[in-house]
């Protein structure tokens, strides 16, 4: 890592202002405490859990490891022998200081401007108790597990925080998510609850969630016997202030042995709970993320690695101050919700913006209208967001008074150099640092980053490694390349917030993570790092996509595809699209007698909606009368993505079995993906 100084393309720096009273004031700190985290990594992070409480402290060093297969189980361990809460450390720890208590944790907006809510620490606090003691009266123990399908909420803080309270295992599935997804992860996990509500509107849109949790259940009973005994509903607060037509779409059956309203089992329920003290490697939550073999994967995140590693990446990639008000679009139902709309922020004491609506609805300026409303200083979204409003011009964004911004961030994918600047000048008057963040839902929290008062910035580059990260870029050999170089990202050393398993199935956790590359975590994701040291992420390696900043693998959507009667044959690949980043282009082969059309099209795309969810629509099925297969039968998705992008250089076909595929499959390339 060099002081960076290119020449070669242009840098932009961090403001004056904003380096005088930053947590990392300048490149030279930067490099110091990054030294420290490589060097004494014990020390560095015994610091920051000193400012949080411990039931009981650690008895041994601060990361314990072993990265390398062919030694033994991989493991990693943070704080061995100490015992904490997490619940009691991002909201008791602040309320019995006695000045935060009153301060706002969250700003809740609805759907449309008319509904918005304000939530103190001292109210979440409560009822956060009150829904921990609804839980242990249904009889969730210590580690037994809760599924939560619910939209952007307070109650879904709420069930997660009394959760992490009892000790119980919250796992959050994206309410945008199918029936046979929530189905496939109740099952995984084995939930003894599921939390979810009667309805959401999105936009225009109602959405049935009850419905879609009714379904869910009820395929668990067709292929187990469920593990749900009790099914909490909340009666959406939107959907109160609508009209009766509204509420009457929302009508669905109600079993009385499972079913109980939220409102009904809170509000007699205690406002004090006692927090289960926890163990520091005790789970802390399962959050299914896609897997290249079709089959989602439950990442588990431990107690007090995922605090610490949660609550340093917050303060200094976002250089939080207790005046700040923070707004992160995301969903709570992703990673980047998990760790910075809940963990993080909370465990600052952090004012959040919690949106529940879209950015175009009711008004294309609704994102820049919030802002202004609360006054946002630091500003968290996708580059997918950012390219949809660009459409719009800058007109949407000047109409709103944006003086506030202090910091923007970026997350979910490289974002291209356009819409950086796009955001850096319209969005940020050419006065706000981007920080460009890459991390996964494995890593629990950012590892390559800028830190906004430290850090000159190149558009598209994640420029450095967080603290105790250390990276390696590594040829097809393992070979680790020096200097310029690129390959495969991964990382030598394990950080707090690293994840310990994937649930019920360390093999496949080992499996993906460390057998490719004994000694180093495999992100899977290809990696270049410039003359000046900073890293840009060039995309999957795997049979990845990322849709929307949301990762998807092909093999799920094939998966789908194959399940429908008249497919023979599918294969997926991503094609670039100028507001998702990536959309999945499909190649589709029907079984004799079956006729390839319009109608076919659409019942595919409707059934991937069904088995996956709206974000996994294709937005390309081709025809493909036969796919590109070497002569022991592999598919050549190489070649499928040129034909999806239309890119006719092929390089080396020598080993496919029929050649003559590949020009019959351009002749069919879908309208519309020239």
């Amino acid at each position: 890592m060099v002081v960076p100084g290119s020449q070669e393309e242009k840098m932009f720096y961090p403001p004056d202002d904003l380096q005088m009273d930053a947590h990392v004031p300048d490149f030279n700190s930067y490099l110091q405490m990054y030294r420290k985290s490589i060097e004494n990594p014990d020390a560095f992070w015994k610091e920051i859990a000193d400012e949080f409480f411990w039931k009981k402290p650690a008895t041994g060093s601060m990361l314990q490891y072993n990265f390398d297969v062919t030694k033994g189980s991989i493991y990693v361990k943070c704080m061995e022998g100490a015992k904490t809460n997490m619940c009691y450390n991002v909201l008791d720890r602040h309320v019995l200081k006695g000045n935060l208590g009153e301060k706002v944790a969250y700003y809740w907006e609805g759907n449309s401007p008319d509904q918005h809510l304000t939530v103190t620490y001292s109210q979440l606090l409560s009822q956060v108790c009150r829904c921990a003691n609804v839980l242990k009266k249904m009889g969730v123990k210590k580690g037994e597990r809760v599924s939560i399908y619910l939209p952007m909420i307070p109650e879904l803080v709420i069930t997660m925080l009394a959760c992490a309270r009892i000790g119980a295992v919250h796992s959050v599935v994206f309410a945008g998510f199918s029936s046979e997804s929530l189905c496939e992860r109740i099952i995984d996990a084995q939930s003894c609850v599921l939390v979810t509500a009667d309805g959401v509107y999105r936009g225009e849109k109602l959405v049935n969630l009850k419905q879609i949790a009714d379904e869910a259940l009820q395929k668990c009973r067709e292929k187990s016997s469920t593990s749900v005994t009790k099914c909490v509903v909340i009666k959406h607060q939107t959907l109160r202030t609508k009209c009766g037509a509204a509420r009457n779409k929302l009508q669905t059956p109600w079993d009385s042995d499972c079913d109980v309203w939220w409102d009904e089992v809170m509000k007699d329920s205690p406002e004090e709970c006692e927090p289960e003290w926890l163990d520091a490697e005790d789970p802390l939550f399962i959050l299914y993320t896609s897997g290249s073999t079709g089959k989602p994967k439950g990442v588990l995140h431990t107690v007090a690695g995922y605090l610490l590693y949660t609550a340093l990446t917050f303060k200094c990639v976002f250089d939080y101050h207790h005046d700040d008000v923070y707004w992160c679009t995301a969903d709570i139902g992703w990673i980047t919700g998990h760790s910075y709309i809940m963990y993080g922020p909370l465990a600052n004491g952090a004012s959040s913006v919690l949106f529940e609506g879209i950015p175009v609805h009711p008004h294309v300026g609704r994102l820049w209208e919030i802002i202004e409303k609360y006054k946002v200083t630091k500003f968290y979204t996708a580059p997918t967001a950012i390219r949809l409003l660009m459409k719009y011009g800058r007109e949407p964004v000047q109409k709103y008074d944006l003086s506030s911004l202090r910091i923007l961030g970026s997350v979910g994918e490289p974002i291209n150099p356009e819409a950086w600047h796009w955001y850096h000048e319209v969005v940020g008057r050419g006065k706000c640092p981007i920080v460009d963040t890459f991390w996964q839902t494995e890593t629990g929290g950012h590892v390559l980053a800028p830190l906004p008062a430290a850090t000159p910035l190149k558009p598209g580059s994640a420029t450095f490694p967080f603290f105790g990260i250390e990276p390696a870029i590594l040829n097809e050999h393992g070979e680790e390349l020096q200097g310029e170089a690129e390959g495969y990202l991964v990382f030598r050393r394990p950080w707090p917030g690293i994840m310990r398993t994937v649930y019920k199935n360390h093999e496949r956790f080992q499996n993906t993570y460390f057998k490719k590359f004994p000694g180093f975590y495999v992100t899977g994701d290809g990696c270049r790092r410039d003359k000046d040291g900073y890293y840009w992420i060039t995309g999957r390696i795997d049979d990845m996509l990322n849709v929307s900043g949301h990762l998807m693998s092909t093999a799920e959507v094939e998966a789908a595809l194959m399940e429908h009667p008249a497919v023979a044959e599918a294969a997926v690949v991503s094609r670039p699209h100028q507001v998702k980043g990536e959309c999945l282009y499909c190649f589709v082969t029907v079984k004799d007698c079956k006729e390839f059309n319009h109608t076919l099209m659409e019942e595919l795309k409707r059934q991937v909606r069904e088995k996956i969810g709206p974000i996994a629509t294709p937005d390309f099925i081709q025809n493909a009368p036969a796919l590109p297969k070497t002569r022991s039968g592999k598919i050549m998705r190489r070649i499928l993505r040129q034909v999806a992008r239309n890119e006719r250089e092929l390089g080396d076909v020598s080993s496919l079995t029929d050649p003559k595929v590949v020009e019959v499959l351009f002749s069919q390339r879908c309208e519309g993906a020239a």
